[in-house]
């Protein structure tokens, strides 16, 4: 009698293995987005300079790019501490 012993108990056996799946890489995701909430929140703490560095430091930027920027940066700091007021 293979109605009995076989029927609705190795047909679920399939979804329960799909939800499973599904409950498995949904919290890989959540983990991950978590975890890069995380390193982008420090990386707001540091300054402008130190990230720009950082930069050089792995080559992602050449020395006359991160001169350029050095000083964009400089002369950026240098212009939010006087702010020009506007004209009455």
């Amino acid at each position: 009698m293979p109605w009995g012993h076989y029927g609705w108990g190795m047909g679920f056996g399939w979804f329960s293995m799909i939800i499973l799946s599904l409950v498995i890489i949904l919290g890989v995701v959540f983990l991950v987005k978590l975890f890069t909430r995380m390193q982008e929140g420090r990386n707001q703490n540091e300054a402008p300079l130190d990230i720009l560095k950082k930069r050089y430091a792995k080559g992602e930027i050449t020395r006359e790019e991160f001169e350029k920027m050095k000083q964009d940066l400089l002369k950026s700091r240098s212009t939010n501490r006087h702010p020009v007021k506007p004209a009455a």
